[in-house]
Formats: structure tokens, C-alpha cells, sequence
């Protein structure tokens, strides 16, 4: 069995937090213009990157083996599809508790909720306008919004089993560079309305194309990335990635001026996904970790941090309505902030360990009878 990238499962946590961070000051902003720490979104790309890399290194020479496209995408399912049933389960509750209602106090009936739930527990969309996007602001899976990105996640495995992995080096090269170019278009055209890719979670406008732009680079960097990769050894890599990683992330809104959009911003944006996110990549699956402590760090972030990004947008909602009703700012509730992101790693790590792994471990464990 290959040895795994420590480094990167922690890189992976370490960007998860970053996106739960970014997720409350999106609360006290009124534009995309104005959110203090205010590219959180950009960590969607990063995981694309991660994912095409782990999954170029742990699969690309199976299917030599005898693997299968219907064993690797089963083994998908068991990764990602019991979270997603978790989250969205709890993101139904979360709703009903919050009132049933869209952000415009417009009732919703119950059947609403359940056709959003079924949808969402196999990964379909609402189309915006639907009686099934039960938020009214667009967002392809209402009921858990960040369950978006595993979407373009499974459609970027479908992609790897039946097309990437059989690309020459050049050829898949082609399309990071095709995809690359068409994301800093959509990038620096304005495409988002607010000069940034934060796209993709909504069907509207040009949400699933930006979306699908997103995963299309990203994820093949990540395996181009793969292809004759030679480690350099770097000292302190996990360490540096995460400072990175968070100053990447955190970073205000590039070149306003008077709460005006900026192609500024777009040009940063692009400059994240085209060059520092496959480069943070490359240097953490260079670096080891040789210390207790980033191995414990790394360890125990990279457990949680599919359960973290997977869960905590259904307290985010009840946190948003309690916020907006009340006119509270950050400055009266970090305390609250503070608490809840507690709240939700032990969420995760309470999912994750009576939920997650003993689901996956039995499923696993299927699988492998039904391949004998």
C-alpha cells in the first residue's frame, strides 16, 4: 500500500477551518466589497486541486491492476455519500427549526422541505425558481449549500474514471491550460458580478459554467501534478502551507475603491487558483511531517476536515437569521463565533467517529466481499 500524504490530509483541515471562519464574517457583510476576511470561497479550488493530486498518486496505476470505473466510483460513494446523507438530514432540521420560511419570511410548505431533502440526499440540484429551492436565493442544494462543491467533486471523479486518466501528459495539460484560461476569463470579465470565481453554487447566470470551470482546472493541475512528480525535501512544509493557506484566504477585497467591484480582486483570484494553489500542493507533498506536533496537527485535521466543511453550513444558517433579525455585528458576538466553531468541530469529530467511519468501514467491507 502507497504511503499517505500526511501533510496534505492537514493542509485539507487547515483550509476547512478557513472556509467555517469566512463563512461567519459573511454574515456581517452587505457585498461581496465590504466582508473582512474575504476569499474563503477560494478554498473550494484548493480542495479541487487536493482531491485531482490524491486521487492521481492513490489511482492512477489501478487500473492495471483490475480495477474498474463501477469499483473506483462505488469506492467514491462510500468516501464522500455518507456525510452528504448526514448533512443534509441535519440541514432539513435545521431548517424546520429555523422556521420553514425563505430569507423573505415567505412560508414553506413541508413538502417543499421533503423534495429538497430527497434531492440533496442524492446529490441532485434545484434549479433556482423551483419549489425545491426552498431558501429563494439560488443556491443548488437549499438545505446545505456547500454541498455544491461535492457535486462538481463527484462529476470531477465520473470525469477521471471515464477520460482524465487516460490523457497523455500533454494532452491533459491542454485541458488545465484551456480550463485555466477560461477560468481568468470569467475571472476578469466580471462574470461573477463582483470580479472574483466565488461561483458555482448556483444554477443562475453563469454559476454551473463557472462552477465547472473551477473543477475543470483544478482538478486536472491536481493530477497533472501527479504525472513523474519528484519530491524536493523541504524542511517545515506544513507550516508554511498553512501560513499560506491563511493569508491567502483571509485576505480583504483587492482594490476597491468607494465599495466598487475590482478587476483587481479578479486578477488576484486568478493568481490564487492558476499559480499558488497547485504550488502549495506541490510544496506540501514535498514536506513530511518529522515532529510531534505536525503530526498529531496534521492527524487529527485531516480527520475532520471533510466532516467540518461538510456540516457546518446548517449552524451557519441559524446563525445568519439570529444575526440579521437582531442587527448584531461581530464585535457584540465573536464569543458566539467562538463557541460555535467548538460546537462544530465536535460536531465533526462526533459524526466522523460514530458515524462516518463505521458506515464507510462496513460498506468497505462489502465491497470487497462483492469483489471476490
Amino acid at each position: 500500500m502507497k504511503p499517505r500524504y500526511e501533510l496534505l490530509d492537514g493542509l485539507r483541515g487547515v483550509a476547512a477551518v478557513m472556509v467555517i471562519w469566512y463563512h461567519f464574517f459573511e454574515g456581517f457583510a452587505t457585498s461581496p466589497v465590504d466582508q473582512n476576511m474575504n476569499h474563503g470561497y477560494l478554498a473550494v479550488d484548493f480542495f479541487f486541486v487536493l482531491s485531482g493530486f490524491v486521487l492521481g498518486y492513490a489511482y492512477d496505476d489501478r487500473w492495471s491492476k483490475g480495477m474498474t470505473n463501477a469499483n473506483f466510483l462505488l469506492r467514491r460513494i462510500i468516501r464522500l455519500q455518507p456525510m452528504v446523507v448526514f448533512s443534509v438530514i441535519f440541514g432539513a432540521i435545521a431548517y424546520l427549526l429555523q422556521g420553514s420560511v425563505q430569507w423573505d419570511g415567505t412560508p414553506v410548505p413541508l413538502h417543499n422541505v421533503l423534495l429538497a431533502l430527497l434531492l440533496g440526499l442524492f446529490m441532485i440540484p434545484a434549479y433556482p425558481g423551483c419549489c425545491a429551492e426552498v431558501r429563494g436565493n439560488g443556491e443548488m442544494f437549499p438545505l446545505n449549500g456547500p454541498a455544491w462543491s461535492l457535486f462538481f467533486e463527484y462529476i470531477g471523479s465520473i470525469l477521471y474514471a471515464l477520460v482524465l486518466r487516460r490523457l497523455s501528459t500533454k494532452a491533459l495539460a491542454g485541458v488545465v491550460a484551456v480550463s485555466g484560461a477560461g477560468l481568468a476569463v470569467g475571472a476578469l470579465t466580471n462574470l461573477s458580478g463582483a470580479y472574483h470565481i466565488g461561483f458555482g453554487w448556483s444554477m443562475a447566470d453563469y454559476g454551473w459554467i463557472g462552477g465547472f470551470l473551477r473543477l475543470s482546472f483544478s482538478f486536472s493541475m491536481g493530477l497533472l501534478l501527479t504525472r513523474d512528480f519528484r519530491p524536493v525535501r523541504i524542511k517545515g512544509a506544513f507550516w508554511i502551507c498553512s501560513l499560506l493557506i491563511c493569508a491567502a484566504m483571509a485576505c480583504p477585497y483587492v482594490g476597491s475603491v468607494n465599495g466598487e467591484p475590482s478587476i483587481w480582486n479578479g486578477v488576484y483570484d486568478v493568481a490564487c487558483t492558476l499559480i499558488l494553489f497547485p504550488a502549495i500542493v506541490w510544496l506540501g507533498a514535498c514536506g513530511n511531517t518529522t515532529d510531534k506536533l505536525s503530526t498529531s496537527t496534521c492527524e487529527f485535521l485531516g480527520r475532520i476536515s471533510y466532516p467540518v466543511y461538510i456540516v457546518h453550513y446548517p449552524i451557519m444558517y441559524l446563525f445568519y437569521a439570529w444575526v440579521w433579525a437582531n442587527g448584531l455585528t461581530f464585535a457584540g458576538v465573536w464569543p458566539v463565533c467562538v463557541g460555535l466553531f467548538v460546537a462544530i468541530v465536535v460536531l465533526a469529530w462526533l459524526a466522523l467517529r460514530f458515524y462516518d467511519e463505521p458506515v464507510r468501514k462496513r460498506l468497505t467491507k462489502l465491497l470487497q466481499e462483492r469483489g471476490r
